[in-house]
């Protein structure tokens, strides 16, 4: 379903250090979680995800308490949470998860960035039916359980699948499901080192190194925006 594509450019982000580009995502993402359901990660199922998130990408303590501050007060910053669809460069087709406290800049920006690789936009919703949404779930492997045993402890919670991929475990889950699979980790007593909805291609598309070239250099554009979360592609 795409994944390897997006193992790849994981591993790259780690060997670059884009901490300027991860940690002020992760801010807004607590910020929002924050704001949503209160700043308190013990009744804010939410926000303690998103504070998991930013710990395992080792965000300092003050930035966190920052985010969350920034979700309180008469100054509270408010962000929209949009989408933008589109064809890239060589047809490749590209999902961008937003969050915005200016749609018009945002729009804006996105919109050039498509245009001057040689795509453009698509109507909201023409490509959602292209991804699957799911639950993903990183771990460390239980020192006091098989795998086999914990696929079946998280079956009821809707676990689809486990992977692994370099030492690292990966479980895959609809998106409905978040819920019921934190819980159930948290109950097993088991580490989840990242929980996140990520969105993958139905029909992974292979492109050539020199197609990619292209590609890449709109992908890096999209990722190098502020209002951008998260770029989901079709790539194999």
């Amino acid at each position: 379903m795409g994944r390897a594509f997006e193992y790849r450019r994981a591993a790259k982000e780690k060997r670059w250090g884009m901490m300027s580009r991860v940690f002020p995502r992760l801010g807004k993402t607590i910020t929002i979680a924050a704001k949503a359901g209160g700043p308190d990660p013990d009744t804010n199922a939410a926000l303690r995800t998103a504070i998991m998130n930013a710990k395992a990408q080792n965000m300092p303590k003050a930035n966190i308490e920052a985010a969350i501050k920034r979700a309180s007060g008469k100054d509270a910053e408010s962000y929209d949470e949009v989408n933008y669809e589109g064809k890239g460069p060589h047809g490749v087709l590209i999902f961008v998860e937003c969050a915005t406290d200016n749609n018009t800049r945002t729009v804006a920006n996105i919109k050039n960035y498509f245009s001057k690789s040689g795509g453009q936009l698509s109507p909201t919703g023409s490509l959602e039916f292209m991804f699957t949404r799911q639950s993903v779930f990183q771990f460390e492997k239980p020192s006091k359980m098989e795998i086999d045993d914990l696929e079946l402890e998280l079956i009821d919670a809707g676990l689809e699948e486990i992977e692994e991929h370099e030492g690292e475990y990966f479980a895959y889950a609809d998106f409905t499901s978040f819920g019921d699979m934190s819980a159930a980790f948290e109950k097993l007593g088991i580490a989840v080192t990242s929980a996140t909805l990520k969105r993958y291609a139905n029909n992974p598309v292979e492109f050539t190194e020199e197609q990619m070239v292209d590609i890449d250099k709109l992908i890096d554009k999209l990722e190098e925006d502020d209002d951008v979360q998260a770029v989901y592609t079709n790539i194999a």
